[in-house]
């Protein structure tokens, strides 16, 4: 298991960083790459929602997985094209969010408000919270940096999490949250924020760095130091990015699941890879835009 557990990693890690090389060195287009992994976390994330919580009938499951399969791509063929995406995927929202009220109130295919909910939630939890990963990813400025700030956040918050509830749990054993995930520890809590704010220096420097090769540098406005924002949204993001993994350990707990599936050797489902990225997509997009940075 650890075998598979780490080669996933490698391949995940080693995917990011052609991603990331692919939308920082091709202009314009660069960005479908990631618009691609978001599509397919969306729609993947959305089958295993609908596999944990099971009671969902099959007309609601099938507009909640084409509202998730359509959205991502429709948000980016408009900002690719110079439109603004946010607006028609709105709208593309409301309809899809329409029919399966309409399904309920007709109990088309034993549907009832019960499972309207959690049709509802599957398009916000999987499809909206991935828009909001290509929303970062189509930022007018510095999206190369948000994009990498991001996952850095996910990624270093994690393995500082586990490497620091691993090493001092024997010392420091009281639980984080022991009714939803009663392995995570206040200690690999607070090691996760380091680790969060780790991330936001590590990706000022990186940035910094690619930019010095481009000659693009940051479009900045706020009046704290650039490396001090990130820093912020880094500590912030370790907060809701954790928050995010207790959020689908609650989900799993309540179905009675383990992972929510097996598509990742070693780690699980996709949502057991990326709920915390849905959380801090949502810092990270507020945050640039609010920085200007």
């Amino acid at each position: 298991m650890k075998n598979k557990r780490y080669i996933t990693s490698v391949v995940y890690v080693v995917v990011l960083l052609l991603l990331l090389t692919f939308k920082w060195l091709v202009a314009d287009w660069g960005a479908i790459g990631f618009d691609a992994l978001f599509c397919a976390i969306s729609v993947i994330g959305c089958l295993e929602f609908f596999r944990a919580v099971k009671i969902v009938p099959l007309a609601q499951r099938g507009v909640s997985i084409a509202f998730c399969a359509t959205i991502v791509p429709m948000f980016a063929l408009c900002e690719m094209l110079g439109a603004d995406g946010y607006l028609p995927s709105f709208l593309v929202l409301i309809v899809y969010a329409i029919v399966v009220v309409v399904f309920a109130l007709v109990s088309f295919d034993g549907s009832n408000w019960n499972t309207t909910l959690l049709s509802l939630g599957a398009m916000g939890y999987c499809g909206v919270l991935s828009l909001t990963c290509s929303a970062v990813n189509h930022l007018h400025e510095n999206s190369t940096a948000a994009v990498l700030l991001m996952f850095l956040i996910v990624m270093l918050t994690d393995s500082f999490a586990y490497v620091t509830g691993k090493t001092l749990k024997r010392w420091l054993p009281y639980k984080l949250a022991p009714k939803i995930s009663p392995n995570k520890t206040v200690v690999g809590g607070v090691g996760g924020l380091i680790g969060g704010m780790a991330a936001g220096v590590a990706a000022y420097y990186l940035w910094y760095g690619m930019s010095m090769v481009t000659g693009d540098p940051l479009s900045y406005s706020s009046g704290l130091p650039a490396v001090v924002a990130f820093l912020l949204l880094g500590f912030v993001g370790a907060v809701v990015g954790q928050a995010g993994d207790l959020f689908e350990s609650y989900i799993k707990r309540r179905c009675g699941i383990k992972d929510s599936g097996n598509i990742l050797p070693g780690h699980g489902g996709v949502l057991d890879r990326f709920d915390s990225l849905f959380f801090v997509s949502v810092l990270v997009l507020v945050g640039f835009l609010l920085f200007t940075i």
